[in-house]
């Protein structure tokens, strides 16, 4: 192996980025760069703290990341598994990276800034879904926001149905469970559970 070790050899392996590369970064959120945000429903949110780097998954109705103006963006934090990797990481060091992905297009949209955790009645309300609000939103400061060209969606031909894995070829949640645990917790049964428990605590 032959590790590149300083900025001097990545620069030289790789040259300097086009105009095309740099131009489309900028320090707000633009009414191109809206039209991405607002038809999302799936963002990867990258946060850091001691124990290291985290990457945590958030779907929702697409839009569900609010434009509160053109440096802010708003973020439910739905229910889930209860670890609030994502929210420690936050409290302990604000910065955070956010991928958006918009189903059928190759184009993702990256954002860069710093975040912090909201429990306003208000906010929660405002976010309300069946009656249901969050118990926090992750408001984030904007620092950048560009577009990443298309050649890894192409590449990996996400969004082409006869490219989509067979569910049953992978390891099912609950057999996974059980066999990290000894057949403590898992099986079978959770995997039949699992679609009415989810189905119940969405929101």
């Amino acid at each position: 192996m032959s590790a590149i070790t300083t900025i001097e050899q990545l620069e030289a392996l790789y040259g300097v980025p086009g105009e095309t590369s740099t131009v489309k970064e900028v320090d707000r959120v633009t009414p191109e760069y809206r039209a991405f945000i607002e038809a999302s429903p799936f963002v990867a949110l990258a946060t850091g703290g001691p124990e290291g780097l985290d990457c945590s998954p958030r779907g929702d109705l697409a839009g569900f990341v609010r434009i509160h103006d053109e440096r802010t963006l708003m973020m439910p934090d739905r229910r889930g598994n209860n670890r609030v990797d994502s929210l420690r990481n936050i409290v302990r060091d604000p910065r955070v990276g956010l991928l958006f992905l918009i189903p059928g297009s190759g184009s993702t949209l990256r954002v860069n800034g710093r975040a912090h955790l909201d429990t306003g009645p208000d906010l929660l309300a405002s976010f309300a879904v069946d009656g249901k609000a969050p118990r926090s939103v992750v408001v984030i400061a904007v620092e950048s926001v560009y577009f990443q060209c298309a050649r890894a969606i192409v590449r990996s031909e996400l969004w082409n149905p006869a490219r989509h894995v067979d569910p049953s070829s992978l390891p099912t949640p609950g057999r996974i469970l059980a066999a990290l645990s000894d057949a403590r917790v898992g099986g079978d049964a959770y995997d039949r559970e699992w679609p009415e428990r989810a189905k119940k605590s969405m929101w």
